[in-house]
Order: C-alpha cells, then structure tokens, then sequence
C-alpha cells in the first residue's frame, strides 16, 4: 500500500485521517476540551492500526488503572504517593532516554500499551488516571521537562513521571529549570498547564522528532495540520506547512500556504513578510 519505504506506523486513510481531524477540531474548540481523547486522535491520525475499538479499550485501560487507586488517601503528598505506587511502582510506567527517539513515545496508545514515553505523555497517564479518581492533579509545564502537580500553591506536590513519579522538592524543580534553561526557577512556570497546551507540546515534540529525520517529513505535515487546528495557534505553523510541502514536492499547495503566512505578517515585519514571497515564488518555479 505504497508504505513499503517508510517504518511503521503507517498512517490511516485518507478518509480516515479527515475524520479524526474533525472530530480533534470539535474537541479542541469544544469548553472542556478532554486531554486523553485529543492525544489518543493524535494517535490515531499518525498510526493508522489504531482503530475505534482501540481508542475504546485505550479510555477503558485509563479507567481500569484509576479504579485501583484508593478511595481518597488523604492531601495532596498521599495522592502522590498512591499514584506513584500504583503507576510507577506496581505497573512500571517510566522514561529512559531512548524513549527520545522514538515516535510511539508521544502516542498516548503507545504509551498505555508500552509503559514508557516522554515526560509530557507520562505526565498525560497520571493526570488521566489520577483525575478519573478524583485527586486535585494538573500538568506542570516545566522548561524542558513536563511533571505533574497535586494540591494548590501552598501545598504543591510535583511528581515526575519520567522517573516513575518520584515527588520533587522545590530545589528537584529548580535543578530540572535551570538544566533545561540555565536559567533558576520561575513561580509561574508551576501554574496549572491547560489541556491544549499540553495538545501542542505533544505536537511540537512530535514535529521536533520529524525534524530530525527528514524521511519522515510526512508525520511533520500531519503534526502541523493538527495543531493549525488548535485555537489560537501561533501563526508560524503556516509557515512550517508551506515549507513541509514544498519541502514533500508539492509546490503549488506550499507556495499558496507561504503566500498565506506573508499575508498575515505583512503588517508587523515587512522585509520578513517579501522574503517569504521570494520562497513562495521560488516553489512555483521548481514547476517548470
């Protein structure tokens, strides 16, 4: 099926992937947008043996875990406790550093079925499993480095999925900060990360990994298309789909998307918005 030059995953149909896309669009503009069902749509639009009974079975295995957490074990240090017991201890969910290079690391599907990813998918799996049982949990989007958070301000507890939800004292987080930034701590960088936030981290790191390998330029385009479909997007993500495929060979489409982005810039950077004409043009004439 045309696959034979690429590695798994493959990815769905056509049809297939239009769907999926409309349905993370109405989730992801929806009030509450839910975190696990627009990762596990990410999932699905980048490997295509994911089907519906998989998604199912994939929200069913996050219920499951967060039926075997205790019935509310006291504040926030016990709920991180629990969790770390259940999910880092009992059932082995961790990171390595090899987890970096591979694709599944940031499919929440991948991730429930291998019990290992990057942080932010890890951190996806607590929050989902903690928030099903009822604890005070939310995402904590540290440079470099994504934890989780139980309790309010003044009795925050940050664990660390990656390390199998060690809990981190605030000088843990500053170390983590200033290894990732060179720079200390910052108290807003422990406000609560909002759902799709989290949805575009995960597909900024999905787009980084593409990046590196540039065979894989076609798991770059449809990490791009998602996250165009986020509200409030940063605008440069035109930008990147206009390169990607002029970059895939489809000339005209890419220069219609960088004529688009110079469109939009035009009024705030001028000589940036002419350069990105001249590469539009340059894409029409790779026709000839």
């Amino acid at each position: 099926m045309g696959h034979s030059h690429l590695p798994p995953p493959y990815p769905p149909s056509p049809e297939r992937s239009a769907e999926l896309r409309e349905r993370f669009a109405e989730e992801a503009r929806s009030e509450r947008p839910d975190l696990s069902a627009l990762c596990l749509l990410i999932g699905a639009d980048a490997d295509g043996s994911l089907d519906e009974a998989g998604i199912d079975a994939a929200q069913l295995e996050l219920d499951r875990l967060a039926g075997e957490l205790p019935y509310r074990p006291g504040g926030p240090i016990a709920w991180a406790e629990a969790v770390r017991r259940l999910l880092g201890t009992r059932y082995g969910f961790h990171g390595t550093p090899a987890d970096y290079q591979r694709l599944e690391s940031s499919l929440l599907h991948a991730v429930l079925r291998r019990r290992r990813g990057l942080p932010i998918l890890l951190s996806v799996v607590w929050l989902e499993v903690a928030r099903r049982a009822g604890a005070p949990v939310y995402g904590v989007a540290l440079p470099g480095h994504f934890v989780v958070g139980f309790g309010e301000a003044l009795e925050q507890v940050l664990a660390d999925p990656f390390d199998g939800g060690r809990t981190l004292t605030g000088a843990d987080a500053g170390l983590l900060v200033a290894g990732a930034t060179g720079a200390p701590l910052d108290p807003s960088m422990l406000e609560p990360a909002a759902p799709l936030e989290v949805v575009q981290r995960i597909l900024n790191n999905i787009r980084a990994w593409a990046a590196a390998r540039p065979e894989r330029s076609d798991v770059a385009l449809r990490a791009v298309e998602l996250a165009l479909l986020v509200p409030s997007h940063p605008a440069r993500l035109r930008y990147e789909r206009g390169q990607l495929l002029v970059q895939r060979g489809e000339f005209v489409a890419g220069a219609e998307e960088l004529d688009t982005y110079a469109d939009l810039i035009e009024v705030v950077d001028e000589p940036a918005a002419h350069k990105v004409r001249r590469q539009a043009h340059s894409a029409r004439s790779m026709l000839n």
